[in-house]
C-alpha cells in the first residue's frame, strides 16, 4: 500500500514521455545484434513469447523476422510490478567480481539477459544500483558452496570458484546486462536465477573491483528470482550437458516459490531465440519493480577475498522450502560451507 503505483505498466506513459521506452528498444536491439554476431548466426527468424499464465507456454507464434519493426519485439514490459520478497536463498556469496560475462568455462545454452530496475513509486528507472546475479550450472550445482544438498560436498577444489556469479551497477536507464548460460535444475526447484539489488546507502567498492560486505552480510533493497517458460526449459533440457542431469525436474506449476512470486506479478523473462533453436543462444529481458528505499540485511553463505573464499559457517541463508526440499546431487563440484543438509531454494 505504501508503494503506489505497484505496477510498472501504469508507469508506461511517464517512461515513454521521458524517453526510457525508446532507450529500451534501442538497447535491446543492440544486444540482440551483438549476441547474434558473437554466435555467428544468420537466421531469418526471431521467436517471441507472450504472457498467459505461469504454468502455460509463454512463446507466441507471431511471425517476427529480422526485418520486422523492432518495437513489435522489444516494447512490452508486462513483467514490471513490485516483485515480492519471497526468499533470500540459497548460496549468496558476497564480494563477487563486478563483471558482465559470468560464463567462465561452464557449458550450456548461451543466455544474454537485460534486466531493468524501476522504482514503482516514482515510475523512474533506478540507476547506480549494484545488482548481484547467481544461479546453478547445467547439472544443478552452484559454485562457491559446499553442502550435502549441493553437489559433491567432499570435493573442495571449487573453494574459490566464481562461475555463474557476479554483479554490475545499473546504468542511467536502471539497466544491467549479463552474459551467462541458461540455468539448470535441481530436485525441488524449477530452473531460476537469483537477483539481489544492493542498497545504495551501504554500497562500498573495494579497490580490487568488488563490493565490500560487513561480517558476511549485505544490505539489500531487493532479493528475488526470475523464471523461464516450461516449453523453453524442456527444449533446453534436451540438449547437452543439461540432458546429463539425473535429478528430478520440478515443473513451474509445482514450484512453490514461483507460485508465490507469480501471484501478483509476472516473474518470467521475455525472450527470443538468437537462431533457429534455443541451442543457438537466447536473448531475454525483464523489468523488475523495486522499492529502492528498502534496507534488508542478507546473510551470505561465504565471502570472496583476494586470497580466496571464506565460508560463513553461521549462515542461515537457506531460503524457503523448495518443492520436496531436496537439493543438487553430486553432479558437479562445489565449494565453501553451509550447514549440512540445508535445502537450497
Amino acid at each position: 500500500m505504501k508503494r503506489e503505483p505497484n505496477s510498472v505498466r501504469s508507469c508506461a506513459p511517464q517512461l515513454k514521455r521521458r524517453g526510457h521506452l525508446t532507450d529500451a528498444l534501442t538497447r535491446r536491439l543492440q544486444l540482440a545484434r551483438h549476441a547474434r554476431t558473437k554466435r555467428n548466426l544468420d537466421s531469418n527468424a526471431l521467436f517471441r513469447r507472450g504472457f498467459a499464465a505461469y504454468n502455460f507456454t509463454h512463446q507466441s507464434g507471431s511471425d517476427v523476422t529480422l526485418e520486422s519493426d523492432e518495437t513489435a519485439l522489444f516494447s512490452d514490459n508486462s513483467s514490471c510490478v513490485l516483485q515480492p520478497e519471497v526468499t533470500q536463498g540459497p548460496y549468496y556469496v558476497d564480494g563477487e567480481l563486478i563483471r558482465s560475462d559470468l560464463t567462465e568455462d561452464e557449458d550450456g545454452v548461451p543466455l544474454y539477459l537485460d534486466i531493468q530496475l524501476v522504482d514503482t513509486a516514482t515510475c523512474e528507472p533506478v540507476p547506480a544500483v549494484f545488482m548481484d546475479f547467481w544461479h546453478c550450472n547445467a547439472t544443478g550445482v552452484y559454485s562457491g558452496v559446499s553442502a550435502s544438498s549441493n553437489g559433491n560436498s567432499n570435493d573442495t577444489s571449487n573453494i574459490s570458484a566464481t562461475f555463474l556469479r557476479g554483479n554490475q551497477q545499473t546504468d542511467i536507464n536502471g539497466v544491467a546486462q549479463f552474459e551467462t548460460i541458461f540455468p539448470g535444475h535441481y530436485t525441488g526447484r524449477a530452473p531460476h536465477i537469483h537477483v539481489l539489488s544492493h542498497n545504495t546507502n551501504s554500497t562500498i567498492i573495494r579497490t580490487n573491483g568488488t563490493l565490500l560486505g560487513s561480517n558476511s552480510t549485505t544490505s539489500a533493497s531487493h532479493v528475488g528470482q526470475i523464471f523461464f517458460d516450461q516449453d523453453l526449459i524442456s527444449q533446453v533440457k534436451a540438449t547437452a550437458p543439461y540432458n546429463t542431469n539425473t535429478q528430478d525436474l520440478t515443473t513451474n506449476a509445482d514450484d512453490s516459490i514461483l507460485s508465490s512470486e507469480a501471484a501478483n506479478m509476472d516473474p518470467f523473462v521475455e525472450y527470443v531465440w538468437l537462431g533457429d533453436s534455443p541451442s543457438d543462444g537466447i536473448m531475454a529481458w525483464i523489468s523488475i519493480g523495486i522499492d529502492p528505499t528498502t534496507d534488508d540485511e542478507v546473510t551470505s553463505a561465504a565471502t570472496i577475498y583476494a586470497d580466496g573464499e571464506v565460508a560463513n559457517t553461521d549462515s542461515s541463508m537457506n531460503g524457503g522450502s523448495g518443492g520436496d526440499g531436496g537439493g543438487p546431487s553430486a553432479n558437479g563440484t562445489t565449494s565453501g560451507s553451509m550447514p549440512s543438509g540445508s535445502p537450497p531454494s
